[in-house]
């Protein structure tokens, strides 16, 4: 970092240190440094460079469940309506508080949005709602949230759907998961894991997909317009927040079901 010291203004200093049940990963750094290796981190990053914007990096924590509790947070593992992988979310914001409370130079979080489309269970997407709330309890501890590596991947989605429909069910999930991170005043902002399907590492990781908005020629999807329409929320006329539905699926913004007990 002394290297780069007043020309990247922006370190991701820590990346993918918690488990799926929210502990930290026993990794090499937790070995030979200890528990405490995360903090470390983030002092001798802001010793390097103190003007430098220092971002703590996790994947699967992007969904906060709605349930209330004793005391007041609005966030748990009991009870219904739980993100894909809770436990998880609640590791992701338990690690920022404390760095926080401890007085450690953190200033931003990235939440990686890697989402399969055709996903269940603890692989299903979180909803926008869940997406707005995680943000939102960051963003309480005085922290930026961004997301930070956004794909969608489709084709698990069931054999009897046709590319019309992966395609509305890509666009949906970038339009709806963008726009509800809009809508909260601690996200900065969203970066994507690549630039075309043609060499998009799910191919290489994973399987055949075509998680991203531009195709294998370089040509804009429909999930192009589903990110552009989000953004336009933004915009002089636009309706911050506004989904795939318009006016009928603003609830999703706060609730995971619609007053029908439709789920998003």
């Amino acid at each position: 970092m002394n290297y780069f010291k007043g020309r990247i203004k922006m370190w991701d200093v820590v990346n993918e240190s918690l488990a799926a049940d929210g502990t930290l990963v026993e990794n090499v750094f937790y070995r030979k440094m200890g528990p405490d290796y995360i903090e470390q981190c983030f002092r001798w990053a802001h010793e390097a460079d103190p003007d430098a914007f220092l971002i703590y990096n996790d994947n699967k924590v992007e969904g906060c469940g709605a349930v209330e509790t004793n005391d007041g947070d609005s966030c748990s593992s009991d009870g219904h309506s739980k993100a894909p992988i809770q436990a998880k979310a609640d590791g992701f914001y338990n690690l920022l508080k404390d760095l926080v409370e401890k007085g450690v130079p953190i200033h931003g979080a990235g939440m990686q949005a890697h989402f399969s489309a055709g996903g269940t269970k603890h692989q299903r997407p979180p909803t926008p709602a869940m997406v707005k709330r995680q943000i939102r309890r960051i963003g309480e501890l005085g922290l930026k949230v961004n997301i930070s590596e956004m794909d969608v991947r489709i084709s698990k989605l069931p054999a009897s759907a046709d590319d019309e429909l992966k395609s509305a069910a890509q666009t949906q999930i970038y339009q709806d998961i963008l726009s509800a991170a809009l809508s909260e005043p601690s996200f900065d902002g969203i970066w994507l894991w690549g630039f075309a399907d043609r060499h998009t590492w799910v191919k290489n990781f994973y399987y055949d997909d075509a998680p991203l908005i531009f195709d294998d020629k370089y040509q804009r999807k429909e999930s192009y317009v589903g990110v552009q329409n989000a953004l336009k929320t933004l915009c002089p006329g636009g309706r911050v927040g506004e989904m795939v539905g318009g006016e009928s699926a603003q609830c999703f913004l706060e609730q995971d079901v619609d007053e029908n007990g439709n789920a998003w």
